[in-house]
């Protein structure tokens, strides 16, 4: 069942005021990537904070500075505003060590006319001089109360911010909730940089949750977000877009980071929709991406988007597309393919549908009995390959030792497993995928001879 509301704290702030190292810190974990370089955060994250056995969730978002033209850093303000209509309490994050600013007087004048109790937070405070610097006047910014004076690289006063987060929400009447475990259908959003990945996001949560830009390497970090469809829960992870190794130094280190963190996500996600542009040939970095999504062990839809720019279509364009797609990712050719427009959300509601069905089909638990009628059905229609050796092995038996994805044993008479070819493999498991209907999920086959046992 879905959760009942969790109070939301926004930390709102101007850039490299320390925000993402105290959001990590409040977290106990590494969620947001942490840099000297300004805007390093441009899309709102989130991600829950339990104390006193409750949990409320945080957002973390990018500097809000009233002085920047940039269309991506209009965005990242844009994104923040969003933030602080949506939040319970307020996090003013201010630096410590440098002082009250003039932009944060804007600020502190912007965020009173929200109607939300602002907390003030005064960040870096990592020695007794500049905590005891939280009680100069100089700080007093507006009618808004002293800094709470913390350090989110050493989590020093972290313990007492907490407490007056949840005193400030007792006051409001809005009580933190009980810990729940997610059951959440985990789906990552992976793809090479600008197939529309952010835009498909978008178009699923129906408003503009996640920053969208035609420059390459918007998204730098993978980024949750938590969606209902028909009363059951799916989390969304926004994925930075994954180039080439060598490539993906030359763009800085902020990027390569993301991509590391990408790939780290890969194996923990149900679900992976690996977006590609339907209006460009498939390439060498879509490849990559789909060995290391089949790699992963994750269900695999491809989602082809620009459908919408595909010119002079006929009945057979979409069959003919299809094919080229899978022809050019063989690593992943058995995934679903699912022809979308995120910027008309064109079949976009069928991709709920296709997602549960991948994820049902990875958890598939087949009987016993139906296997045996299975492979002994199989072999009658094709008998095993020869491999290395004088003569094809004889198949004894086949058994699931494993779900998510579907793992089994396939017994041979054989000292060695070389003796089956490869390809024999490949016809169990393409026929498999029909009989048994595991769409979308990859499916591992291991070898046991009768003195040998597959690695």
């Amino acid at each position: 069942m879905p959760q009942a509301h969790i109070p939301i704290v926004a930390l709102i702030g101007r850039t490299n005021v320390g925000k993402s190292t105290l959001f990590n810190r409040l977290l106990e974990r590494q969620a947001s990537i942490v840099s000297k370089v300004a805007g390093t955060t441009r899309d709102r994250k989130e991600g829950v904070c339990l104390w006193r056995g409750l949990v409320i969730k945080l957002i973390d978002t990018g500097g809000l500075d009233m002085d920047h033209e940039d269309e991506i850093e209009k965005n990242v303000v844009r994104q923040a505003e969003k933030a602080i209509a949506k939040a319970d309490v307020i996090l003013f994050v201010v630096d410590m060590k440098q002082g009250a600013l003039p932009q944060e007087r804007e600020l502190a004048a912007m965020l009173m006319k929200s109607g939300k109790p602002v907390i003030v937070v005064g960040n870096k405070a990592e020695t007794p001089a500049i905590r005891n610097s939280a009680m100069d006047p100089s700080w007093r910014l507006l009618a808004l109360p002293s800094p709470i004076p913390v350090s989110g690289l050493r989590g020093t006063g972290t313990g007492d911010l907490l407490d007056v987060i949840y005193d400030k929400l007792e006051t409001i009447k809005m009580k933190p909730a009980e810990l729940q475990e997610i059951t959440a259908v985990r789906v990552a959003v992976v793809g090479k940089p600008n197939v529309g990945k952010s835009s498909l996001i978008n178009a699923i949560l129906g408003e503009e949750r996640f920053i969208v830009s035609p420059v390459a390497h918007t998204t730098r970090e993978p980024n949750d977000v938590m969606i209902e469809y028909k009363d059951r829960e799916y989390l969304l992870i926004d994925t930075a877009g994954l180039l080439k190794a060598a490539k993906m130094k030359k763009q800085g280190e902020l990027e390569e980071q993301g991509a590391f963190r990408t790939e780290r996500v890969l194996p923990k996600a149900n679900v992976a929709l690996f977006v590609v542009d339907v209006t460009e040939p498939v390439g060498t970095q879509d490849k990559m991406i789909a060995g290391m999504v089949k790699s992963a062990g994750t269900g695999v839809i491809i989602v082809a988007n620009k459908w919408d720019l595909v010119k002079d279509k006929n009945p057979t364009t979409i069959n003919r597309v299809r094919e080229m797609i899978a022809g050019g990712l063989p690593f992943i050719a058995w995934a679903p393919t699912v022809f979308v427009s995120a910027k008309t959300t064109q079949r976009i509601p069928e991709l709920f549908t296709l997602i549960d069905e991948v994820e049902k089909a990875r958890h598939a638990q087949i009987p016993e009995r139906d296997l045996e009628t299975f492979w002994r059905s199989a072999v009658r229609a094709h008998l095993p390959s020869r491999g290395k050796g004088p003569k094809p092995p004889e198949i004894m038996g086949m058994q699931q030792t494993g779900t998510a994805p579907p793992t089994f044993n396939l017994h041979i008479k054989a000292k060695r497993l070389d003796v089956l070819h490869p390809s024999y493999l490949r016809f169990l498991e393409n026929r498999m995928r029909i009989h048994f209907k595991l769409t979308g999920t990859p499916i591992v086959i291991n070898i046991v001879g009768m003195t040998a046992r597959a690695k």
